[in-house]
């Protein structure tokens, strides 16, 4: 209870300052719900922590490592970060995630089913009885994962890692394959494919039916130049990301996250290449998840 009074004193004391008040505006505390170390919600995190208190005054956010998108909504909802990073799909189910609103749609994640270059396995359904991490409890990797593999009637050694403990863990032959959904590119996976030697399976086969079933999700092509792979580009699963606040946020606070989101993104490309796709008119498109007042309020004002 403590916790989210301070919060929300907080956020209005910043209001008040954001409106031309007495107050400053360094009294705004954030704590931002990322993801793994290594993953891409944790560089951009960290890039918008940098941006936000460089811009507006505020000390900086607190960047929290997180077991991804399904931990960061329950994070939100229970008040322990006032600011995460998730994906479409995550929020289903969650009790209290109807409260959550969206500053902006980010980037767009690209399922990557890693497999060991080694092993003549080329389509999901020969997954079947390897060693198979379907991404760390309470990520946005599991629910996809999981969803694919029992669609496609795929039935793995599954075990639930992160994506630094699964890469870790196929460098050592403990692992097979992993799912890991992030942007492009993801540090590890780029240093496998320089080490042991990975492919990445095509989904083409799998995903029309599939998206049928879960038509929150897209499909788009994965450049073989983005990890040097010698198998070719392959068809895979893509969907969106959104930073999401509370809808408590007072509006100029969540106005002003946004306009400096927007006019401190050269900084941010240079946390991680994934902010380039980040743009004003796609940044509105987040259904089924409603846009915060005060981020509406900023795409009015620029004529989105």
């Amino acid at each position: 209870m403590f916790g989210r009074v301070h919060a929300a004193v907080s956020l209005l004391a910043a209001a008040t300052v954001l409106t031309g008040c007495t107050s400053t505006v360094s009294d705004i505390k954030i704590t931002m719900a990322t993801g793994s170390e290594f993953g891409v919600y944790y560089s951009l995190g960290n890039g918008l922590a940098d941006v936000w208190s460089g811009r507006l005054g505020i000390a900086r956010p607190q960047v929290v490592r997180t077991d991804g998108s399904r931990d960061n909504v329950l994070r939100l909802v229970s008040n322990q970060a006032q600011v995460g990073f998730s994906q479409a799909d995550a929020l289903e189910g969650v009790p209290g995630s109807e409260k959550l609103r969206a500053l902006a749609r980010m980037h767009d994640d690209y399922l990557q089913v890693i497999v060991r270059a080694d092993l003549p396995v080329t389509k999901l359904r020969e997954l079947s009885g390897l060693r198979v991490s379907t991404g760390a409890t309470g990520s946005g990797v599991e629910i996809i994962a999981n969803r694919l593999l029992k669609a496609a009637n795929v039935t793995p050694q599954a075990v639930s890692l992160g994506l630094d403990d699964s890469a870790q863990q196929m460098q050592e032959g403990k692992l097979d394959a992993f799912f890991w959904s992030g942007g492009l590119p993801t540090p590890s996976i780029t240093n496998l494919t320089k080490g042991l030697g990975v492919r990445m399976l095509d989904l083409k086969d799998d995903l029309p039916q599939f998206r049928q079933q879960y038509p929150v999700y897209g499909s788009a092509t994965l450049p073989a130049s983005i990890y040097n792979l010698q198998s070719g580009p392959v068809i895979t699963l893509v969907v969106r990301n959104f930073l999401l606040v509370q809808e408590s946020m007072p509006d100029d606070v969540a106005e002003a996250l946004v306009r400096q989101l927007f006019e401190g993104q050269p900084d941010l490309v240079k946390a991680h290449s994934a902010a380039r796709t980040i743009e004003q008119r796609s940044a509105i498109e987040t259904s089924p998840v409603p846009l915060h007042n005060g981020a509406m309020r900023y795409y009015r004002e620029v004529k989105v």
